[in-house]
């Protein structure tokens, strides 16, 4: 099941009527990763999200915990800290249940390694199989890391890298090799919670976490929120083995045209970046890494960070990648060269 586009949601969104709530201090204007409410007049907030999605993966504890990373990452992109979960489960009466036992097993594994209870869910009889969380954190109210917030100086850090819509795709088809799968099964259920911490810690300016619209869909958003030009070097942007072959065979989602049009002309592209390349970059992901905008001064610390708290967590962690920098607003939001 693929996504509505963020084109069309865009437009639906764009006429709703404005709310002016003095509490929330993130709606859904600026498309940030989560929602953020201010708890009475302190510096408690709640942070929130939901999300849901079809399988991913073949194995049904990967795409169990995967569902839980992806929603996980959402907090984790604000800088909050996760405290419950619902599960969302769409799934079909006369299904298989031992199948939906091992989803929501691997799920709630996910959830409990990041010490997030699942506390309940709802379910619904549906055709086509969905499973997602809806996840409440608290964060500070004056520490909210948003996607708005990038400043020129700044350079641009990923954590994870990119290629699960190629892999998946081409898993569809049989035509991943197994070094592809295992790849894209720890980067499915790898959470931000390390690079979330060590972000934190060290301030940053911005922080967005790289789903559905891929790379290119994101960075605009952080652009036009933070009313910047993101420059990208593609030759810095980590991929996941033999994802740039599957892509140039062909193995691309719906997600490919969809992202194209949301960017739009908000992108230059150099003429050496090739057509692969492109699609790379527009690339949808699932549980995807964050894409943070750390001023340069404080680059080297936020990477030894995340490293250090992988380290603490006991997790073999992805290395961290500087693929560009922020600059003074320009005629276009996003270059890449």
């Amino acid at each position: 099941m693929a996504k509505l586009s963020p084109s069309d949601l865009a437009q639906v969104l764009g006429k709703l009527p404005k709310q002016d709530f003095e509490n929330v201090i993130v709606g859904f204007e600026t498309a940030d990763d989560a929602a953020v409410v201010r708890l009475g007049e302190g510096e408690t907030a709640i942070v929130q999200t939901v999300d849901f999605f079809t399988p991913v993966f073949d194995e049904p504890r990967v795409y169990g915990r995967a569902a839980a990373v992806n929603a996980l990452n959402d907090v984790y992109a604000m800088g909050g800290r996760p405290l419950s979960a619902l599960s969302i489960v769409c799934y079909p009466q006369k299904g298989d249940l031992e199948l939906l036992g091992e989803i929501l097993l691997g799920g709630q594994e996910a959830m409990n390694a990041d010490a997030v209870p699942v506390v309940g869910g709802h379910s619904v009889d549906d055709a086509e199989i969905k499973i997602g969380y809806a996840v409440t954190g608290l964060i500070n109210a004056n520490g909210v890391i948003k996607n708005a917030g990038a400043r020129p100086g700044d350079v641009l850090v990923l954590t994870k890298p990119l290629g699960t819509g190629a892999i998946t795709t081409a898993i569809k088809n049989e035509k991943a090799e197994e070094d592809s799968v295992s790849e894209l099964r720890k980067v499915l259920t790898h959470s931000a919670l390390a690079a979330s911490k060590a972000m934190v810690e060290t301030g940053v300016s911005a922080c967005t976490d790289i789903t559905g619209f891929g790379l290119l869909g994101h960075a605009f958003e952080m652009a036009k929120a933070s009313g910047v030009t993101l420059r990208i070097r593609q030759e810095d942007v980590p991929f996941m083995k033999k994802a740039l072959e599957y892509i140039e065979a062909g193995m691309l989602t719906r997600g490919d045209k969809n992202n194209r049009n949301y960017v739009g002309d908000n992108v230059f592209f150099d003429k050496g970046i090739s057509a692969v390349m492109q699609s790379a970059l527009f690339d949808p992901q699932t549980a995807g890494g964050l894409l943070i905008s750390v001023p340069e001064e404080r680059c080297g610390l936020l990477l030894e960070k995340i490293r250090k708290e992988e380290a603490k967590l006991g997790r073999e962690g992805f290395e961290p990648a500087v693929i560009g920098s922020v600059e003074e607003k320009s005629d276009t939001m996003i270059i890449v060269e």
